[in-house]
């Protein structure tokens, strides 16, 4: 007696035979190439990077506080080695400029000077103006008072007149502070004030009427 058998089919079956072919992939050289360009490009940024942060220039920094409409001086500015970060610092070859020029606002100590710190000529000193010491006693000035800051200048009449004080100048520029008196008073201190007033203010100086208001703030 025969056994039946089952005809084999050609090819494969199952799973297998169900897949489809795989084309291959195509290759874009263009955006290949433009990878290529950005990592060489992110790479030379930062090195350029590196090196401009490696370059130092001479700057010159003030030690002292220089008040508006005052003169630099060279007990005032020093030099300093910086990294060149393209600020226009002035350069302290250009020193020599700076000591015949004046402050156009108050610069602080520790302030890397630019050009737009400094004027040839200074406002508070230019015609109609005048300097004015006052050798004031305790008590007409404020304590701490420095070179820059502003003040009213006022005029406080003695006990036994009948005159009230008087503001002469409304905002005179220190000009200088001298060392405190042994008495306690604030030494002469000298003031930049309109030239109309000037003769005024140093009459009542002469007999001790004038005192002197900070202004904070004002520049």
């Amino acid at each position: 007696m025969r056994t039946s058998e089952k005809p084999v089919a050609n090819g494969l079956s199952g799973p297998a035979s169900r897949k489809l072919p795989v084309p291959p992939r195509e290759r874009k050289p263009a955006l290949a190439a433009l990878a290529v360009l950005l990592i060489l490009g992110g790479a030379l940024a930062t090195t350029l990077l590196v090196l401009r942060s490696g370059d130092r220039i001479s700057a010159i920094r003030v030690t002292q506080q220089v008040g508006a409409g005052q003169p630099f001086t060279a007990q005032s500015i020093e030099e300093v080695q910086i990294a060149d970060t393209g600020i226009n610092y002035v350069s302290w070859s250009q020193r020599a400029n700076v000591l015949r020029s004046f402050a156009a606002v108050t610069v602080l100590p520790g302030t890397l000077l630019t050009n737009e710190m400094g004027v040839r000529a200074s406002q508070e000193l230019g015609p109609g103006k005048a300097k004015i010491g006052l050798a004031l006693k305790p008590g007409q000035a404020p304590a701490g008072l420095k070179e820059g800051d502003r003040v009213q200048v006022i005029h406080v009449p003695g006990r036994s007149s009948q005159e009230k004080s008087e503001v002469l100048a409304e905002s005179a520029l220190v000009f200088d502070v001298g060392e405190p008196g042994r008495t306690g008073g604030s030494g002469v201190i000298t003031v930049i004030v309109d030239s109309s007033v000037s003769p005024e203010v140093a009459g009542f100086a002469s007999s001790g009427e004038i005192a002197v208001a900070e202004l904070p703030g004002a520049r």
